[in-house]
């Protein structure tokens, strides 16, 4: 098979739930995405051969958004797109099945998008296509109801939510309060380091956001990093259940961003005068019990090391996506991984935040930046998907 070359992954500041880029629904920073990276990369858009878009909380003021956005960009009509969600895994998978038309010599040029806009989405109805005879009618918030109904109840029974396969998780794994605390802690510490230090200026473009009285507001940083985060503070937050040890300070956030790349063939990249970044190598996939999500990383990893012959030793940078800290640290222990210097150097979705739809493009866009900067050669990307799955990815510098 062709080699799939990364080319030019950026990615927007991270915006807060309810922040300084919830003026902009998820079609217009996957449009501000697309035009940013091409700008960037200077290649005529009909030479593109498809558009994929990664996104959770789609919605029908923009349908497939692979397209929709496309268009929004001002991109050829010829140009096609499509939309794809693996929930939590949708990011990387763009990635994937990028790397796969090329790979397969079904394309040379695909660019891909990580979305989601969190603030925007909506409550929704499924009472009144025909009218309530009589009575109220029920709305739902897309967000919780999502995380809900993550799995057939008949077959598995009611799942409170996330958190609570965080918490069977750390039962499992006999990891306490105090131990996701100190995780949580060192993602906004590790995180703020990194932009303290310049690590995010290659990867980080700035969005206009319209403001009021036709002002625009220029968002440059990641809005959800906490510099003075410390054990003693995130002691004081309540759990999230009882018995647990979630909190909302050491669980991902929810947020607004896009992130984006372009996966090509060798012979594009020589003829348009692109230099890659990185190769994927390979991938798995693997399912798991969808009370216990968070440890679908474990199988879907496992698979993948398998197939290359390498072992986690061999990796010089690992990510692993901070659904929850109680969840991250379950897979590392389940890896056996005491050291944690190679793990999420950055941070991950406790500081930096968890934008469903662009994760996936988000981590390996700071993960090949970093094995740059490093000069380092592997890195592995997983991430733990509700309703119990795990994906996990191969990249090399190039």
């Amino acid at each position: 098979m062709k080699d799939a070359l990364i080319v030019s992954p950026l990615r927007t500041p991270i915006g807060k739930f309810g922040g300084a880029l919830a003026p902009l629904t998820a079609d217009q920073l996957a449009a501000q995405m697309i035009q940013q990276l091409l700008a960037r990369v200077s290649i005529a858009p009909q030479t593109l051969d498809e558009v994929i878009v990664a996104q959770s909380y789609s919605s029908s003021e923009a349908p497939c958004m692979g397209r929709y956005a496309a268009l929004a960009a001002g991109l050829p009509i010829e140009v096609p797109g499509y939309t794809l969600d693996r929930r939590c895994g949708s990011g990387l998978q763009v990635v994937i099945d990028a790397s796969m038309q090329v790979q397969t010599g079904h394309a040379h040029a695909v660019l891909v998008v990580g979305v989601e806009s969190m603030s925007n989405i909506e409550y929704y109805s499924t009472d009144m296509r025909w009218g309530a005879r009589a009575g109220s009618v029920r709305f739902h918030d897309r967000l919780e109801r999502g995380r809900e109904r993550s799995q057939p109840v008949e077959r598995f029974g009611h799942i409170s939510g996330m958190p609570e396969t965080a918490d069977n998780l750390a039962r499992d794994y006999g990891i306490t309060r105090e131990q996701a605390d100190s995780f949580a802690v060192r993602s906004h510490l590790n995180a703020a380091a990194a932009w303290r230090e310049g690590r995010f200026a290659d990867e980080v473009i700035a969005v206009d956001v319209p403001g009021k009285r036709n002002s625009v507001n220029r968002v440059e940083m990641d809005e959800g990093i906490r510099e003075d985060a410390s054990v003693e503070t995130m002691s004081q937050l309540r759990l999230l259940r009882p018995e647990g040890v979630c909190t909302a300070g050491n669980s991902s956030q929810q947020n607004d961003a896009a992130a984006a790349c372009l996966v090509v063939s060798a012979e594009y990249a020589a003829r348009h005068g692109l230099t890659p970044i990185a190769r994927l190598v390979d991938w798995a996939a693997a399912g798991c019990d969808p009370s216990r999500m968070g440890i679908g990383p474990v199988p879907a990893t496992a698979k993948l090391l398998a197939r290359t012959g390498l072992t986690l030793d061999d990796l010089d940078l690992i990510e692993v996506n901070e659904a929850f800290a109680a969840q991250a640290l379950a897979v590392l222990k389940a890896w056996d991984l005491k050291d944690f210097s190679r793990v999420n150097v950055n941070g991950s979705g406790i500081s930096l935040g968890h934008p469903i739809g662009a994760t996936g493009v988000r981590i390996m866009t700071t993960l090949l930046h970093e094995l740059r900067r490093r000069e380092a050669r592997y890195g592995l990307e997983t991430m733990c998907i509700g309703g119990g799955q795990g994906l996990a990815a191969l990249f090399e510098r190039l």
